[in-house]
């Protein structure tokens, strides 16, 4: 049995939510599929639930990871690590985004164990977890706003991060607003980011450091 559209018909009826299914996702999917199958390809997803098709451009990437780079486990292990960087959500319900960062979590851990077996380093699984803490937020995506675990919309701007390898081992994260991307990318269907900061101030931190180590800048 596929899994439940609706959680709740209060929840339809407060939020409008409503998941969409599996074929769905898989053929909406295959309409820019070589976009997700190129792993540093960015994906965002503005109401994404609890991650359906989040998940499955996760899944997607990491097929061609293992592909890529299965034979060395350090090469996997760093453009894992740039998958799971690369896709972003927003939900305005706590619930839905937590979930959809564990479900995420756990798709890439399932692949990474299976690729890297004694290998797997537990640094670079909490940088993972940190990734996708600072990608999938909970906000509003049409005021742009965070969200509270009360459901309560802030005032703080939801913000993004950009993840790149710089040079070796280096990541390098650079912290931006969420509108000033819709505002240098309004006319694009792919969220694509420019780290050049910009005259108002919306570009807000940048740090670099190793890729396990990601979480030490919270």
């Amino acid at each position: 049995m596929g899994k439940a559209q609706t959680k709740s018909r209060q929840r339809v009826r407060d939020h409008g939510e409503v998941f969409t299914n599996e074929r769905e996702v898989k053929a909406m999917c295959d309409l820019v599929k070589d976009e997700t199958e190129r792993i540093d390809s960015r994906f965002l997803e503005p109401a994404c639930g609890d991650g359906n098709f989040l998940a499955e451009i996760l899944t997607r990437k990491l097929e061609i990871v293992k592909r890529k780079y299965k034979k060395s486990s350090l090469d996997y292990e760093k453009n894992a690590v740039l998958a799971a960087s690369s896709i972003y959500g927003v939900d305005i319900l706590i619930d839905n985004v937590i979930a959809c960062r564990e479900r995420m979590f756990k798709i890439w851990d399932k692949e990474y164990k299976a690729v890297c077996k004694k290998d797997c380093n537990d640094m670079t699984r909490e940088a993972v977890r940190f990734i996708l803490k600072r990608n999938i937020v909970c906000g509003n995506a049409l005021t742009l706003k965070c969200v509270d675990e009360n459901g309560n919309e802030t005032d703080e701007p939801i913000v993004f991060s950009e993840w790149a390898f710089i040079t070796g081992f280096q990541m390098q994260r650079s912290d931006y607003t969420f509108a000033e991307l819709l505002a240098q990318n309004d006319d694009k269907k792919q969220m694509r980011i420019d780290d050049t900061p910009s005259d108002e101030g919306t570009f807000l931190k940048k740090y670099v450091t190793h890729y396990r180590r990601v979480q030490e800048n919270e």
